[in-house]
């Protein structure tokens, strides 16, 4: 049967060469569940879109095709939705344009998560991390050494064979030619994301994004960048996640879950108040979503609730962008959490090109239990070569502040009442730095 997928993935292959390619970025696997998945692509020009996919060690009767046609109208990206799969079962695919199968040089699969409440213990699964990922082109880069790094890093985050992966912001970098037309905006998006090196990556782990300053805006940006409904569909053109924002069409919020996991996207650039003002609310969340951040919280089942935004939650020195410079919010989400009797509550963070674990003790969050946050970045931006004095964050967990070019995983594991998660750190060629693990007792998880 292995044999028959294989010749499935493989048959009536046309090769082009590569300055021929039909396709301009991707494909990239965005969101699952039980029922669908979505593949994402960009041609280069207006094409039938074919899908074709199986389960690995698949029968005939399994395989499944669907044609989608690229438009000019927004920019020939695709968003194809999958929804001939099963729950638990991994599947390989392959994309055909204009009647002929484009032969792929790496492996093109996804995942479906599995069905296991009432049946069996949640799954284990691996979700890598990371942020500040800045890709050169000359033309536009400031003068000098260029900011960003080699993308080796890459082939790194692949070598883990992640299930998921969560871009935690500033995963594109505007320039000052984008950020003041939404032309330019989306030409960013699209030379970032068709780069070689980073479709392996994009064909066979799930991906899924926040924001940051500059892929939303200009450094710092806030509620008053002009552009920002443009900067929003360009996010939501080219990403894949299962929601944006509310019903008003405001932001890029969401939630997903995966096993007993649910995952929290935030955005911290759309209704955040300036930093340097004055007078008024003070906010980076806006009321709408703290509440629905809070309401969500709160009917959630899962063992670990993991929230990520851009810059860093527990870090208490009012310095950058920490959310200590909101320190009245911070201060109200933290007693939101204590309140409500909020369990299992993770943060992650992105922003500060270094990485570290935060760990904020209980009896200073009102909480019986602490809450960490697992800052990694940057990718390949500039790194922070070392912290002075007055950037030292005081509830750093000793031996974690890693001042490389890094990536993250979470690993969850353990069977039933046994949950645990574990931090992990990586360098750009995938050596592990450093590894911490928590049970789920450890973040407040009570047994059933």
């Amino acid at each position: 049967m292995l044999l028959y997928s294989i010749l499935f993935v493989l048959c009536s292959i046309h090769l082009y060469a590569q300055s021929e390619s039909p396709i301009k970025a991707g494909p990239m696997v965005t969101h699952a569940d039980m029922r669908q998945v979505t593949i994402w692509l960009q041609m280069t020009k207006q094409s039938d879109v074919r899908v074709q996919y199986a389960p690995i060690d698949a029968s005939s009767a399994e395989q499944h095709s669907i044609i989608y046609k690229s438009d000019a109208n927004n920019g020939h990206r695709l968003h194809i939705v999958l929804d001939s799969v099963e729950p638990g079962k991994r599947y390989t695919y392959s994309v055909g344009v204009n009647g002929q199968t484009i032969r792929s040089a790496h492996p093109l699969e996804f995942s479906i998560p599995p069905l296991w409440q009432w049946r069996s213990d949640p799954p284990s699964f691996s979700v890598a991390l990371g942020s500040c990922f800045y890709v050169n082109e000359a033309k536009y880069d400031r003068p000098g050494k260029p900011y960003g790094n080699d993308l080796g890093i890459l082939s790194g985050i692949l070598g883990k064979k992640p299930d998921l992966m969560i871009w935690l912001g500033d995963n594109v970098y505007l320039r000052e030619a984008d950020y003041t037309s939404r032309i330019g905006i989306f030409r960013r998006y699209e030379h970032t994301r068709s780069i070689p090196e980073l479709q392996p990556l994009l064909g066979s782990v799930h991906h899924y994004a926040i924001w940051d300053d500059h892929d939303y805006g200009p450094n710092d940006s806030d509620r008053g960048y002009l552009l920002k409904q443009d900067a929003r569909d360009a996010f939501m053109q080219f990403w894949g996640n299962p929601t944006y924002g509310n019903a008003s069409s405001e932001g890029i919020y969401t939630t997903f879950q995966w096993g007993d996991v649910q995952f929290f996207l935030l955005d911290n650039r759309f209704f955040r108040t300036p930093n340097k003002r004055m007078t008024g609310e003070r906010t980076i969340l806006g009321q709408d979503q703290k509440q629905w951040l809070i309401d969500n919280l709160v009917s959630s089942s899962a063992t670990f609730k993991v929230i990520a935004m851009g810059g860093q939650f527990i870090n208490p020195l009012p310095r950058f962008e920490n959310y200590a410079i909101f320190k009245q919010e911070r201060d109200e989400l933290i007693g939101l959490l204590a309140k409500e009797g909020i369990t299992g509550v993770i943060f992650l963070s992105g922003d500060r090109h270094y990485a570290e674990l935060s760990e904020l003790p209980s009896s200073e969050s009102g909480l019986n239990y602490p809450l960490f946050d697992f800052t990694s970045s940057p990718l390949t931006s500039g790194t922070f070569t070392s912290a002075t004095e007055q950037d030292k964050n005081p509830l750093s967990v000793p031996n974690t502040a890693t001042y490389v070019h890094n990536f993250g995983m979470l690993e969850f594991s353990g069977a039933g009442n046994s949950r645990s998660i574990s931090f992990v750190l990586y360098d750009k060629s995938g050596k592990e730095l450093w590894r911490i693990k928590k049970t789920a007792e450890e973040v407040g998880f009570k047994k059933r």
